[in-house]
This record gives structure tokens, C-alpha cells and sequence, in this order.
């Protein structure tokens, strides 16, 4: 990976083309806040839960309401909308874009910037299996509020519900979310104008639940309830899940239509249902009600319009769940060019978005892990206890990260970074440590998840390290190579020959192997090495570039984003070579395809092998990796140990 010459510096606004910010706006509410925007079914509910461990009343409530506010204002509009949408790479976001802003920052591939991206991606894989779980689970339960569901909708039929909705979601992903997505948008406008409407409504019985707005009366809560503050304190954490996504969704949208919706539309709806649900306790609260264990979202609602908002919950809650999916296949595809995961088989779903992609292994990874969980946990309240150490964790992995990029990208003075960064680092670890209380009552769950895709991820980059060393050491430098064959010279055959290599200063394994079985060389032969950049996207000018060695072999380099999938056909079509034709018909790629052994490793290490291997014999094809017509391949085996 190339390190940037410049130091970087907080970057331009990104946005659309003029004409499409309301589109883009529009079309973020439905993919950027499909999560957040449905914290509101079950954030109160599991806040009150914990707090009815000790003794809830009025207090309780206003403190409750105050750190929801504030958690949406600290972490989501000042830490997200405000600074972390200024770290962008090339207008891209998320928690490995920020991870090679990090390295770019350092000049260098650092160990710990390393660790830091590979934990925050694998938390998210937590996140991404979680989401979809709790929140159509707690719309489904929904339905025991409405007048005419609540005789059978039993536990049972509450998860059965719940399990038909999740695989049918899964089940659809390859065809593709294009005709569909249109609509996500719109959807996600009315369930926004929905529960601010609600929220509004319920404001009237309790006008001075706006107190809350006060954010003494949230740290006075937690200063005199001790450890049942802090378990509340881990609920209120799930008021900000989802807010990842204005960052890592920023390339999509761009900032400025983002934080247009944030402003104008999620946050006052959020913020009028969140002080609503307030209201509508202190009402109870007043009347003799039960402030506790209260489905608090639904029963907001008139009985005549329970019904309507559950399904309509149910859709916001579907919509949330594909984003979250849809961003788990964006990043495993940004892992896999950036090394950290092996090939996988990539399916584009749409001719004309080159985002939508389908990635058949990590849809069924997901759609088992989601199973499990529901299947496991049962409800939304006991699934609330696992959420948030995944979201947390992965919100303290950025601002660390960011603390890099701001000292060292920037180039801040250390003061004002500490000034920046240090009480959003607070924040974000007062929630982690919050939601670590709940390890043996879920939390394990998010820990188990991350931790499984950290061992996938450093299996598969130390075996990837011996392969490659091993294949360095084996292989001879191409300039001895070519000596040799001006002092022999072979037989030339007509067509040109493509050599795929990550070494392009030795000479290529199927190289070797073809002229050792076949004797012969073909005329032209090229040797084509594909780079991965720390940036998303590489401009078409700086695509592919060649040098000529001799006659016969001639060097090529192609150059591709981490957000992109290499198309070796389409980056050489791109050259114009003097003696060389491209012509589909006249060009064989020779690859080699290595079989792997395990060594002498014993203990850790033996363990890691076998991973790694696994991880290699279920890679996707070489001719799929790089979008190779599959009979144009000439496949060279090599056996290796490792």
C-alpha cells in the first residue's frame, strides 16, 4: 500500500450532483438511519427494565430521558455528523476507509492500526447479526399491544413470526435489492413522521418531561444509583445504535444530504418520540400505572392504531435490517482487497449500481447467526443485553482510530487532539464499560462473533505471509529468468500469454511450470500484477500502466480502489501496448493454483494452519476474483507446505 506524499487535511464537503440532494436525502433515511431510527421500540422499554432493579420513579424517568438526549447529541451529531464525516478517504467512510486514512497518516503499515481496523470490522459482524434479530423481533412483539392480537400471539408465535420475516430477508438477497430500494426512502419518511406524531401526541400529558433536556439530571442519576446506573446506562446506549452508518454510508450519499436528513428529519423525530415515551410514563406514573416492563413505543398509539404501526414498524425494521446486511457485503468485499479476508464469490446484483453486490458465504453466515440468536434468546429484552457492547465497541475502535488521523493526517497539535478526541473517547468507553456488565447475560454474544472473525482474519493474513515469503524464497528474480532464456532461447507460439503475480520482480510459479511441461513460450507475455490502494477508488487515468523489458515480456500494473472489484480483461483493454494485440480470442491467462500442507506447527499454530487452508480451499476462483473469462484460464498446480 502507497502512502500519501501530503499530509491530509480535513477535507471538502461531499455531495451529490445538484438536483439529486432531496433524492439522496431522501434515499439515506432508509439506508443510513434505517437502524437508528428504530432504536426507539425497544431503547426506553430495556432502559426502564434495568432501572426497575432499584426503585423507579419520577427521578428515574427524567434521568433516563436526559442520557438518551444527550447520547444522541454527543456521540451521533457532534462525534458522527460533525467530526468523524471530516475524516473521509476520498469521500468514503467507515471503520476500514478510516483505517487506511490511519496508515496513510502514519506512512506506514503499523501493527497496531492493523489490530485496531481488524477488531472494529469484526464487532461490526456482531452488529450486522444482532440488528436484524432485535429489531424485528421487537416489532413483532408489537402485536400484543394491538386489540384482536393479543390472545394468540404467544411467545411462540411471536418467534415464529420473527424466524419467517429474517429468512425470507435472507432468502432474497440475491436477487438484489434494486426495485425495492426505491422505495426504502419513503417508507422510512412515513414511520419518521409517524413516531414524531406519536411522540407530539403523548407530549401534552406531560409537557415538562422537556426538563430532561437538563443533562445534570442525567448525571445525577447515574451518580446516585450506582451499578443499576450503570446498567441503564448500557440500555441508553442502544439509542445511538446504527450511527456507524452516517459514517460508513458516506460515499453512497455524501455528507451534506446526510447530515441534512440527520438534522431536519431523524433527530427531532427521534428526540419528540424518545421525550413522547417519557411523557407518556410520567402520565402512568401519575395515574398508578406500572412504569416498568412496559412495551412503552406501541402503547404511544391509540388501541385502533396499534396494528398499523406494528407492520409499519415491521417494514422500518426490515428496511433497517438490509442495510446492516448490505453493509456487512461492502465490507467483507473492502476486507478481501485490503488482505484481511480470503477471495470470496461476489455476485453483482444490479448492471448500473456498482455497490450492490451479494456475497453468498457471508449471507448464509448471517442468516444461521441470526437464526441462533433468535432461537436462543427469545425476546427483545434479554437480545437488548448483547447489542451494545458490539455497537460500543466499534464506536471506541473509531475514535481511536480518528485520534490518529487528527494528530498525525491532520496534523493537530497534541493538546487540541486531546481536546477533540480525549472526551468523545470517554464517552464512547463509559459505554463499553456500561454494557460489560452484561457479559454473562449476553454480552459474551457480540465478543464470541468478533472474536471468531479476528481469528478468520489472523489465520488468514499470517498464512497468506508464509505463502507469500515461501513463494519469494522458491521463485527466482525475473531478470536471471530472462538471462537464462537469451542464452537458450525457446520456441515462441502465437497469442499473447497473461501471467497473474503479486511479485512482479519474480518471475511468475505458472510461468515456470508452463514452459517446464510445454517447452514453448508465447510471443507476447505479459506479467500483470493488481494493486490494492488505501484509497476506495482509483481514478481511471491511474488504472493500469506498462513497462516493456524486452521483446517477448512487458510488465503491467493495474491499479484498483479497496471499494472496488478488480476486471484484469477490462484494466488491459484500457492500454494500448505497440505490438501487442488484446483481442479476446488471442489471450490465455496462466495462474497458479497452490495446494496446501500443513507443516510442522504444532500447538496455536497448527490450529491456525488448518484455518487457513480451510479458509484457501473454499477462496472463489481466480477467474471470478478478477472477472476472467473461465475459458480463457490456464490453471499450473504447485504444492506447498506451510
Amino acid at each position: 500500500m502507497q502512502a500519501q506524499s501530503e499530509p491530509a487535511s480535513p477535507p471538502a464537503l461531499v455531495h451529490g450532483p445538484r438536483g439529486r440532494f432531496g433524492s439522496l436525502a431522501l434515499g439515506s433515511l432508509g439506508v443510513v438511519f434505517g437502524d437508528i431510527g428504530t432504536s426507539p421500540l425497544y431503547t426506553f422499554k430495556t432502559a426502564t427494565t434495568q432501572a426497575a432493579r432499584g426503585v423507579i420513579g419520577v427521578g428515574e424517568i427524567f434521568g433516563i430521558i436526559s442520557l438518551m438526549f444527550w447520547a444522541l447529541m454527543i456521540v451521533v451529531t457532534f462525534k458522527y455528523v460533525t467530526v468523524m464525516m471530516r475524516a473521509d478517504n476520498r469521500g468514503e467512510g467507515g471503520i476500514l476507509s478510516l483505517m487506511a486514512l490511519a496508515q496513510n497518516a502514519l506512512g506506514r503499515r503499523t501493527r497496531v492500526v492493523l489490530a485496531l481496523g481488524i477488531a472494529g470490522a469484526a464487532l461490526f459482524y456482531g452488529d450486522a447479526i444482532i440488528t436484524p434479530a432485535i429489531s424485528v423481533l421487537s416489532a413483532v412483539e408489537g402485536l400484543r399491544t394491538a386489540p384482536g392480537f393479543s390472545g394468540f400471539m404467544t411467545p411462540a408465535m411471536g418467534i415464529g413470526i420473527t424466524l419467517a420475516v429474517l429468512i425470507a430477508l435472507f432468502l432474497v438477497q440475491s436477487r438484489g435489492t434494486g426495485k425495492v430500494g426505491a422505495w426504502f426512502g419513503p417508507i422510512c419518511l412515513v414511520w419518521f413522521a409517524a413516531i414524531a406524531a406519536l411522540g407530539m401526541w403523548r407530549l401534552a400529558e406531560a409537557p415538562r418531561i422537556f426538563a430532561a433536556v437538563n443533562p445534570l439530571l442525567g448525571l445525577r442519576f447515574l451518580g446516585t444509583h450506582g451499578l443499576v446506573g450503570l446498567f441503564v446506562l448500557g440500555s441508553v446506549s442502544l439509542t445511538i445504535t446504527g450511527a456507524e452508518a452516517l459514517y460508513a454510508d458516506m460515499g453512497h450519499f455524501g455528507r451534506r444530504p446526510i447530515t441534512a436528513a440527520w438534522l431536519v428529519v431523524v433527530l427531532p423525530a427521534l428526540a419528540l418520540n424518545y421525550f413522547g415515551q417519557g411523557a407518556l410514563a410520567l402520565h402512568a406514573m401519575r395515574h398508578g400505572g406500572v412504569a416498568a416492563n412496559q412495551d412503552w413505543f406501541f402503547l404511544m398509539a391509540p388501541p385502533a392504531l396499534r396494528a398499523p404501526m406494528v407492520f409499519l414498524g415491521m417494514a422500518a425494521t426490515v428496511i433497517a435490517s438490509q442495510a446492516v446486511i448490505s453493509g456487512a457485503y461492502s465490507m467483507s468485499s473492502s476486507a478481501m482487497q485490503l488482505g484481511l479476508l480470503p477471495r470470496l464469490n461476489v455476485r453483482r446484483t444490479s448492471e448500473t449500481e456498482a455497490g450492490q453486490i451479494y456475497l453468498p458465504t457471508v449471507n448464509l453466515m448471517l442468516m444461521v447467526g441470526v437464526i441462533l440468536l433468535v432461537g436462543i434468546f427469545k425476546t427483545s429484552d434479554a437480545l437488548a443485553n448483547a447489542y451494545g457492547l458490539a455497537v460500543t465497541g466499534t464506536m471506541t475502535v473509531t475514535s481511536a482510530l480518528a485520534a490518529i488521523v487528527v494528530r498525525r493526517g491532520w496534523r493537530w497539535p497534541l493538546w487540541r487532539t486531546a481536546l477533540l478526541v480525549g472526551p468523545l473517547l470517554a464517552v464512547d468507553l463509559a459505554f463499553f464499560s456500561a454494557n460489560s456488565l452484561k457479559l454473562m447475560s449476553g454480552g459474551w454474544v457480540p465478543l464470541v462473533i468478533a472474536g471468531s472473525a479476528v481469528l478468520l482474519m489472523a489465520a488468514w493474513l499470517r498464512g497468506s505471509g508464509i505463502v507469500a515469503r515461501k513463494g519469494r524464497r522458491d521463485r527466482i528474480p525475473l531478470d536471471d529468468f530472462l538471462a537464462s532464456l537469451a542464452r537458450k532461447p525457446r520456441h515462441l507460439v502465437s497469442g499473447v500469454a497473461v501471467y497473474m503475480t503479486p511479485e512482479p520482480d519474480l518471475t511468475p510459479g505458472a510461468l515456470l511450470h508452463n514452459l517446464k511441461h510445454n517447452g514453448v513460450l508465447h510471443e507476447k507475455n505479459l506479467i500483470v500484477t493488481v494493486r490494492t490502494a488505501d484509497t476506495p477508488r482509483v481514478a481511471d487515468a491511474e488504472r493500469a500502466s506498462f513497462e516493456a523489458i524486452d521483446e517477448v515480456f512487458i510488465r503491467v500494473t493495474l491499479n484498483y480502489g479497496f471499494m472496488e472489484r478488480p476486471n484484469v480483461p477490462a484494466g488491459l483493454a484500457t492500454l494500448t501496448i505497440p505490438g501487442v494485440p488484446m483481442e479476446t480470442a488471442r489471450v490465455s491467462y496462466f495462474i497458479a493454483r497452490r495446494s496446501l500442507v500443513s507443516g510442522r506447527d504444532h500447538g496455536a499454530r497448527r490450529i491456525l494452519d488448518r484455518i487457513f487452508m480451510a479458509l484457501a480451499r473454499n477462496s472463489a476462483d481466480p477467474s471470478e476474483v478478477f472477472a476472467i473469462p473461465p475459458g480463457k484460464v490456464v490453471e499450473m498446480g504447485v504444492q506447498m507446505a506451510l
